[in-house]
């Protein structure tokens, strides 16, 4: 019993899976580790083509505030995302992120977490719940300033970086806008010439179908542009906590330098 309570602590997997790998292993408890974390991966590979919808967004920010971090990690049900196992996962990928600044998904997923790759990690604990695991995404935004903000338990996050020094507390406040308003560009500059074209097109067939006369429609429709570029780019945007200043009032002479928002409900 004392071997079956140490393999249970030391895996997380269930008393009879325990029992099983120790009979196998001839009490050897290394190799019952072994014979689990096996089992873990063969059971998350039958997984594969489920849904896995819910899960948790964690943010962080690096000990100088110069740069944020954030991690999307997926699961089956609201239940697990929020069991402790699930998201100490999470809490130690995206410790992993802050250490070693992956260049993309796959890198991070090669990295190492106690002792084996972060899919390995990620695959003996979906053996170990019983539910498919996603890493779906992860971002790192660099700046002056940064903020990470997390809203909903969990369900959205952001993570924002200004380009002037000692703007952490309007970084936090920006960072609240974007999580709440979802804006989809800083700038109008960004809006690519593809989506205005589609915005001027719907803007005018709404006018002609409300019988008003050609002459005037590109005129209404260059106003109705001022009011798109206010929704989809975050400068423009009404300030949530005072609708009579605008998101660019209140940076205090600073930049957004680049903005990330994961959202579950995405």
């Amino acid at each position: 019993m004392e071997l079956i309570k140490k393999l249970r602590e030391m895996t997380g997997a269930g008393m009879v899976d325990c029992q099983k790998a120790l009979k196998e292993s001839n009490d050897d408890i290394e190799k019952a580790v072994e014979l689990l974390r096996k089992k873990g991966i063969a059971k998350a590979a039958k997984r594969g083509d489920r849904e896995a919808n819910e899960g948790v967004i964690k943010v962080a920010v690096s000990e100088d505030s110069k740069e944020a971090y954030m991690l999307e990690l997926n699961s089956e049900t609201d239940f697990v995302a929020r069991n402790d196992q699930f998201q100490d996962m999470a809490e130690s990928i995206l410790k992993v992120i802050k250490e070693n600044k992956p260049e993309n998904k796959e890198a991070l997923l090669s990295l190492d977490l106690n002792g084996q790759s972060v899919k390995e990690a990620l695959d003996v604990l979906s053996g170990t719940i019983g539910e498919k695991m996603v890493l779906k995404n992860y971002a790192i935004v660099t700046g002056e300033s940064v903020a990470a903000y997390s809203h909903l338990g969990g369900k959205i996050g952001v993570i924002i970086a200004l380009d002037k020094e000692g703007k952490d507390e309007i970084a936090n406040e920006v960072a609240m806008q974007v999580a709440a308003a979802n804006p989809r560009y800083t700038t109008s500059d960004e809006v690519g010439s593809e989506d205005i074209e589609k915005e001027k097109a719907f803007q005018k067939e709404q006018m002609l179908k409300e019988g008003k006369p050609e002459e005037i429609i590109e005129k209404i429709v260059a106003g109705k542009m001022g009011k798109y570029y206010s929704e989809v780019c975050l400068v423009e945007q009404e300030f949530i906590k005072d609708d009579k200043k605008k998101v660019k009032d209140i940076l205090d002479g600073a930049n957004v330098l680049k903005f990330v928002r994961f959202s579950l409900s995405n």
